[in-house]
C-alpha cells in the first residue's frame, strides 16, 4: 500500500514539474488574464471569437478532408516520373508542394533524402509549398488562396527546370533520430479528437452562418463566450502536447486522420490567435495603425515578407497571411512570402540533408524577389 502511493506521488509530481517548467502555458494563461483584465475583456472575447469562428473551424474543416484524402492516394515515386520526363517529375512535385499543409513537401523531401527525386524538385517543392499558411488563406480569401497556390506551382515548376540544368549538389544524408510521443500527450489528443468530433458540424454551421452577415439576435454573445472558450481550449491542447511542429512534421502512420487534422488545427490555431491578439493590443494600448506604418515603407514590404519566409516552421508565415487578410500588408508581400517558405518542410530537410536544405531555401529567394516586385510595381 505505502509503496503504490509512493509510485502515485511520484507520478504526479513528475506530472506537475512537467506542467510548471513547460513554457507553453504561458499563452493561454496570458489569454485568460486578458479576459479577466477589464480594459481588454471585450477585444479579447471577440478578437478569439473571430479567430475560432473564422479561421480554426474551417481549417479544421479542410485539413479532416485533406488527410483522409491524402492518407490514400498512392505516393508516385518521383524516380519513376523522372524516367518519363524529368520535367513531369519537376511538375509533380511542384503540385505536391502548393498542396495545403506540408505533407506533399515532406513526401519529396523524404524522396530526395532517399536518392528517388532530384535536387530541382526539392528546390520545386520548397519554392511552390505555403505550409499551413495556405490554410488561412483559402478559408478567408479562397479566391486569393488559389492564385497563390497557381502563382507558387508555376514559380516552382520554373525553378526547378533552372536548378536541374545546374551541377547537382552532393547529397549527404544525416541520422534521424525519433522521438516518441508522451502518453500525456496521447491522453490529450484524444479528448481534443473527441470534442471536436462532437461539435465540429454545428461550429461549421454557426461559421457559415457568421461569414453570410446573418444575425444570431440574442444568441451572439453566447456563441461569442463559447468561440472564445474553444479558443482557449485550441491554445490548452497545443501547451500540453509534446510536441513542438504541426502534425505533418511528425511520425504519425497510426494516427486517425481526424486526430491528425486537430492537432494541425491546434498549431495553426496557436498562430491565429497569437498574431490576433499582438495586432489588437498594439492598436489599443497605443493608437499604432499598422497598415499605414506598412504603407509608408511599402517599397520594403515586400522584402519583409520574403526575410520573414525563410524562418523554418509555418508559425511566422501564418502571421504574415493574417497581416494580409486584415489588409496590412500587400499582395506582393504575401507572394514574397509564400514562394520564399519552406514550411515545415524545412524542418525534417535540414535534419536529413542540411546542405541540400539550405542551398534550396537560398535558391528560393532569387524568384521571391523577382515575382514579389514584379507585382509590386505592376
Amino acid at each position: 500500500m505505502l509503496s503504490s502511493s509512493i509510485k502515485y506521488r511520484f507520478y504526479f509530481n513528475t506530472l506537475a514539474r512537467q506542467y510548471v517548467y513547460n513554457k507553453r502555458l504561458i499563452l493561454p494563461l496570458l489569454l485568460v488574464c486578458a479576459i479577466v483584465y477589464s480594459p481588454t475583456r471585450a477585444t479579447t472575447i471577440t478578437t478569439l471569437a473571430d479567430a475560432f469562428f473564422q479561421v480554426a473551424v474551417f481549417v479544421a474543416g479542410t485539413l479532416y478532408i485533406y488527410h483522409r484524402v491524402v492518407g490514400r492516394l498512392p505516393q508516385l515515386e518521383l524516380r519513376y516520373l523522372s524516367s518519363k520526363s524529368p520535367a513531369l517529375e519537376v511538375a509533380f512535385a511542384s503540385v505536391l508542394g502548393a498542396l495545403p499543409g506540408c505533407g506533399g513537401a515532406i513526401i519529396v523531401v523524404t524522396q530526395y533524402t532517399q536518392r528517388q527525386a532530384s535536387f530541382g524538385s526539392l528546390v520545386a517543392v520548397l519554392t511552390s509549398t505555403m505550409g499551413d499558411a495556405a490554410f488561412l488563406l483559402l478559408a478567408k480569401k479562397p479566391l486569393d488562396g488559389l492564385l497563390m497556390i497557381a502563382l507558387g506551382i508555376a514559380v516552382g515548376f520554373v525553378s526547378g527546370i533552372l536548378v536541374n540544368t545546374l551541377p547537382e549538389p552532393e547529397l549527404e544524408v544525416a541520422h534521424r533520430s525519433h522521438t516518441p510521443t508522451t502518453h500525456n500527450s496521447d491522453v490529450v489528443s484524444r479528448i481534443a479528437s473527441r470534442l471536436w468530433q462532437c461539435l465540429l458540424i454545428p461550429c461549421l454551421l454557426i461559421s457559415l452562418l457568421l461569414a453570410a452577415n446573418i444575425q444570431l439576435g440574442a444568441m451572439s454573445y453566447l456563441v461569442q463566450l463559447f468561440g472564445c472558450s474553444m479558443a482557449i481550449f485550441a491554445t490548452l491542447c497545443w501547451a500540453l502536447d509534446g510536441n513542438l511542429q504541426s502534425s505533418s512534421t511528425q511520425n504519425l502512420e497510426t494516427t486517425d486522420d481526424f486526430t491528425l487534422a486537430v492537432k494541425d488545427t491546434h498549431f495553426v490555431s496557436v498562430w491565429v490567435i497569437a498574431s490576433f491578439m499582438l495586432y489588437e493590443i498594439i492598436v489599443l494600448g497605443t493608437g499604432f495603425d499598422i497598415a499605414t506604418w506598412f504603407s509608408s515603407v511599402a517599397a520594403l514590404t515586400p522584402m519583409l515578407g520574403i526575410i520573414i519566409g525563410l524562418l523554418p516552421g509555418c508559425g511566422p508565415q501564418i502571421i504574415v497571411a493574417t497581416l494580409y487578410i486584415q489588409g496590412v500588408i500587400p499582395f506582393s508581400a504575401l507572394a514574397g512570402n509564400a514562394i520564399s517558405n519552406d514550411g515545415d518542410a524545412l524542418f525534417p530537410a535540414i535534419a536529413l540533408a542540411p546542405k541540400a536544405a539550405l542551398l534550396a531555401t537560398c535558391y528560393s529567394v532569387l524568384p521571391a524577389l523577382l515575382v514579389a516586385y514584379t507585382i509590386y510595381w505592376f
